[in-house]
């Protein structure tokens, strides 16, 4: 095989199905100290699989900050869903929670004795750091993906940022303004589903 057929075949999404899809997750839930899963989600289904593309996989985080529940585990349900439908949802959400269930159950046997090592905190601490910096990499992501719309997109995560961050306003009243503002001027101009749809019919008749 050719360099450049070696640089192709790279290119190409990894094999899907519900063994890889509950495989991804399992090891994401497994090793999910610290937070950052959003992240972690990100590379693995995004830059590593190449699975969905950064277009597909950021609705799904603004769902998940959005919708009740974990994130985490709300991120498993959407990218299940638009991989391979409710089955695929079912599969990445026990993917998930399997690990994490089994941990559980040796930490509660053995929790006295986990709080006791000095190591651990220091090891969590360690961990955060690292998914800091992996939230911090899937932000400049979305900012690349958003800046496509123009100024006005830009302008919006800036007003959000200053409204959450710097003001502490409520999340919910912060949500419920920015969302629809962000539809509106994501929202392609001139198109409509109703009229693309006619125009679908059309050409087929």
């Amino acid at each position: 095989m050719s360099a450049q057929d070696d640089s192709a075949a790279r290119e190409l999404p990894a094999p899907l199905n519900y063994f890889a899809l509950y495989n991804v997750f399992f090891w994401i839930g497994l090793f999910s100290f610290g937070g950052g899963l959003l992240a972690w989600i990100q590379r693995e289904i995004v830059v590593k699989r190449r699975w969905m593309r950064d277009e597909e996989f950021l609705p799904g985080v603004a769902l998940s900050q959005v919708l009740p529940g974990v994130n985490s585990t709300n991120m498993a349900v959407y990218v299940g869903r638009h991989l391979l439908g409710v089955s695929g949802a079912v599969v990445a959400l026990t993917g998930m929670l399997t690990g994490p269930f089994v941990v559980m159950l040796a930490a509660a046997a053995s929790y006295k004795a986990i709080l006791g090592v000095p190591a651990l905190h220091a090891a969590m601490a360690g961990v955060a750091a690292a998914a800091i910096g992996m939230l911090l990499r899937m932000g400049v992501s979305a900012v690349k993906t958003s800046a496509r719309f123009g100024l006005l997109s830009l302008m919006v995560m800036a007003a959000v940022f200053v409204a959450i961050g710097v003001m502490k306003w409520p999340l919910v009243w912060v949500v419920a303004v920015a969302t629809p503002l962000s539809v509106l001027i994501a929202w392609p101009r001139g198109q409509t589903p109703t009229g693309a749809s006619a125009g679908r019919e059309g050409d087929d008749a």
